[in-house]
């Protein structure tokens, strides 16, 4: 042991001078604690009993009441004509009855009565405007806000949209009045710690915490879909009130629950601020939504879409068809098109793209990235305004009757087409402005059953080529074959619309 220190101070006295204030470098900077990584910047909190007290008086309970008619005690029993009990039974619902009431269906009193409902909300300015769920406080007759020390304030609707499910209450600003900030909703990360305050079961000021456990979660609540999902007990009665991030900003408003049950089961759903502060501005400026239009009817791009339009991801919007005299038709948009950017932001997903364009200020100029026949490009578009009522697609000018053609079957497809003749019109109840090929029947194991094509839908296009007959789609086939594609791309017309479907070639 001796002899080994003694070597190992001796070889260290060697050591160059330079080598040795390395080491004493090296020594001291693994002695001195590590900083935080960025990963590390969000120590989990000790509690949020602080943040809580602070943020509890801006959030509020929304008790709404509803008259509605209806019966008042037992209906009088259904008797056979004729029966002997049928006027002992009328003289004993007239005696019963409640004086000054008038008689309903079935010799009933109707009377009016109240239904009540819960809901959360929460201030957002000192001026009194609440934010809350259009669905909270729709059909209602009357609207109370009330506070943390259950001070109750009368409230009028200032504006609500459906579509997004979000409503703006007015009450009268009273002093000492809190109100939330809205924070930003794209910085939020899955994983983040989130608060939600509300008013579950009628409970009344209830806090929660969990983290959120997805983004961009579509509900198939509404068009503009694009929930925060989060762990946080969120029950009856949270809907409107606000989620929190750490820093005590809003980022979400609660809005729905999954639940089998009726309670949580940490599946809750909020929409985020960066939808929903676009939408507040608007309804308390104008009363409604003017949301921007492009006029473009899509679907999401498949792989096999992707392959087939020599794509190299499965990204954007596909266009399947064009409304006439929206603002696409009056660009240079077309059917077939794939929508990969909107005003400078990339579309990687088809159920973006109409966000996005609600978003965009009405008359605005902007320019669309398009990928047409195998290469990019770029259109400009005025944006339109949408009115509340879908537009329907443009019909197509069916043209002279095509010459009578026999059903013929194409393997390939795995489907039996014929032309468009009066017969067939008839017998599928094909409209008189329609055209392409109709699809007689499928055979159950062909690329065409596995992607839905049902007899009676019209094939309209072949690799973006009109087709009118059967022959005409033979031909679009071989030529695919001849240029080795394993798959080919139909334009579908069927009872829900127009639509693009990439069929794998089978044996011919």
């Amino acid at each position: 042991m001796e002899t080994f220190a003694v070597n190992q101070v001796s070889a260290i006295v060697t050591l160059r001078r330079s080598a040795l204030v390395k080491v004493a470098a090296v020594v001291m900077a693994l002695a001195m604690p590590m900083a935080p990584s960025a990963a590390q910047a969000k120590a989990t909190p000790d509690g949020f009993a602080d943040m809580a007290e602070k943020l509890l008086p801006a959030v509020v309970n929304i008790s709404t009441t509803q008259v509605v008619e209806g019966h008042v005690g037992p209906e009088m029993p259904q008797l056979p004509p004729g029966s002997p009990f049928e006027e002992f039974f009328k003289d004993f619902f007239e005696r019963n009855r409640p004086q000054g009431e008038q008689g309903g269906p079935g010799g009933q009193p109707n009377r009016q009565r109240k239904a009540t409902s819960l809901g959360s909300g929460f201030f957002i300015d000192a001026k009194g405007h609440v934010i809350t769920n259009n669905h909270v406080i729709a059909d209602s007759d009357e609207i109370t806000v009330i506070l943390q020390d259950n001070t109750r304030l009368k409230a009028e609707v200032v504006g609500r949209d459906p579509k997004t499910d979000i409503a703006v209450l007015k009450v009268d600003p009273i002093e000492g009045m809190v109100h939330a900030d809205f924070g930003e909703s794209d910085d939020a990360r899955v994983g983040d710690w989130v608060i939600a305050i509300g008013n579950p079961f009628g409970l009344g000021g209830t806090v929660t915490a969990g983290i959120i456990s997805a983004r961009h979660r579509d509900i198939n609540s509404g068009p503009y879909d694009d929930f925060i999902q989060t762990d946080a007990s969120i029950n009856r009665g949270n809907s409107g009130g606000p989620m929190f991030n750490i820093e005590g900003k809003v980022i979400g408003i609660n809005s729905a629950i999954y639940s089998p049950s009726g309670g949580s089961v940490g599946i809750g759903f909020a929409i985020p601020s960066a939808t929903a502060e676009s939408v507040i501005k608007q309804l308390i400026k104008h009363g409604k939504v003017r949301r921007g239009w492009l006029g473009v009817h899509i679907q999401a791009v498949t792989p096999e879409i992707a392959e087939t339009l020599n794509l190299e991801k499965a990204e954007g919007a596909l266009v399947a068809s064009i409304i006439k005299d929206g603002p696409a038709e009056k660009s240079d948009i077309k059917p077939g098109d794939v929508i990969t950017g909107f005003d400078g932001k990339r579309i990687k997903e088809m159920r973006k793209l109409p966000r996005i364009v609600a978003e965009t200020d009405i008359d605005k100029k902007v320019k669309v990235d398009l990928w047409r026949n195998g290469a990019k490009m770029v259109v400009e578009v005025d944006i339109g305004k949408l009115d509340d009522a879908e537009p329907k697609v443009a019909s197509k000018d069916a043209g002279p009757e095509p010459k009578a053609e026999k059903e013929t079957k194409i393997d390939a497809l795995g489907m039996t087409m014929s032309a468009v003749s009066s017969a067939m019109r008839e017998r599928f109840g094909i409209g008189g402005e329609s055209k392409g090929v109709v699809v007689t029947a499928v055979d159950e194991a062909g690329p065409a059953a596995e992607k839905g094509i049902q007899p009676g839908d019209l094939v309209v296009e072949i690799s973006q080529q009109e087709v009118t007959s059967p022959s005409e789609v033979v031909a679009r086939i071989e030529e695919a074959v001849t240029a080795k594609r394993k798959t080919v791309l139909l334009l579908v017309e069927s009872q829900g619309g127009l639509r693009f479907v990439a069929l794998k070639l089978g044996k011919g």
